[in-house]
């Protein structure tokens, strides 16, 4: 399955991806270091593909299968409590 996003949205705290499907996403931008200390005009500078969203600028890459399955910055390794 291959849902592709068809719009995108930004507040203070989420973004927000609109689905081919009709879904809506909101995801915090805390998931996503790169954008949340991105400036607003960094946010708005980006690409939509059939499988997620491009920032050039910022060299970030969303996916919406990452965002469908919770999955947030995929860069770092997750820490785990001691």
């Amino acid at each position: 399955m291959n849902i592709s996003p068809r719009a995108l949205r930004f507040d203070d705290d989420c973004m927000w991806v609109e689905l081919e499907d009709g879904r809506t996403i909101g995801v915090p931008l805390a998931w996503f270091p790169r954008l949340l200390h991105a400036t607003p005009q960094e946010r708005e500078n980006y690409e939509l593909s059939r499988r997620g969203i491009h920032w050039d600028a910022i060299d970030e890459d969303v996916s919406v299968s990452g965002l469908l399955a919770g999955r947030g910055d995929a860069t770092h390794p997750a820490r785990t409590a001691a």
